[in-house]
């Protein structure tokens, strides 16, 4: 079995309720990253050959510690090729996810999978993120900077409207030993609350991969 299909099958396999919709949008992700790929460097050379668990299912580790409620707005700041907000789209076909993105050809093609995919629940945003003005329940991303800086661009953006499990605020992607991050993290690291994602994933890839959880309304 190669590398793709056998990954895809442990996407599926950590969430046995998809529909057969989902599913299809899933297994179309290949098609679409490969040939987007080839024109945008989206994802390494290397890395791509690991879609489904490098990049699919490490996104959808935040579903793993929280269940979006249909009407909900989350931000995708720093989405790129579409991390993690894609794959959380179709997980979630009733929240809104806005995906955004400095770079115009990296947001075009994120409109593009939208479109294949037919996501209408995505809305992309092209443009630097202290722009944006309005609220949202969570804001997402993968790592795009240093915490203490991504708490400060976000901060602003946070609905005071709590109707979820977790505070509304931060899920942030981030990998690294955890010593680094609470160095990284600073003031911030006694609040937050850290998931290590091995623990709903055990495969070696996510062995120092978490989820950090800051709410910034208390």
């Amino acid at each position: 079995m190669d590398t793709l299909k056998e990954e895809l099958e442990i996407v599926f396999r950590h969430f046995p309720d998809l529909n057969s919709i989902q599913k299809k949008q899933i297994i179309q992700l290949q098609e679409l990253y490969f040939y987007w790929n080839e024109r945008i460097n989206l994802i390494s050379r290397k890395d791509i050959q690991h879609l489904y668990m490098h990049h699919v299912l490490h996104s959808l580790s935040i579903a793993k510690v929280i269940q979006f409620i249909p009407g909900s707005d989350i931000l995708d700041i720093g989405t790129g090729g579409g991390f993690p907000g894609i794959p959380l789209a179709i997980l979630f076909p009733e929240t809104k996810f806005y995906l955004n993105d400095s770079i115009h050809k990296k947001i075009k093609v994120v409109e593009e999978i939208k479109k294949a995919l037919q996501l209408n629940n995505v809305i992309t945003i092209h443009g630097r993120a202290e722009k944006i003005k309005q609220k949202f329940d969570f804001v997402v991303s993968r790592a795009v900077t240093n915490f203490p800086d991504f708490v400060q661009l976000c901060q602003n953006k946070i609905g005071s409207n709590h109707r979820h499990s977790l505070p509304n605020g931060i899920l942030y992607l981030k990998g690294g030993e955890l010593n680094d991050l609470k160095t990284e993290m600073g003031k911030y690291f006694t609040d937050a609350l850290i998931f290590n994602i091995f623990d709903y994933f055990p495969y070696p890839y996510f062995e120092t991969k978490r989820i950090i959880h800051w709410a910034v309304i208390r």
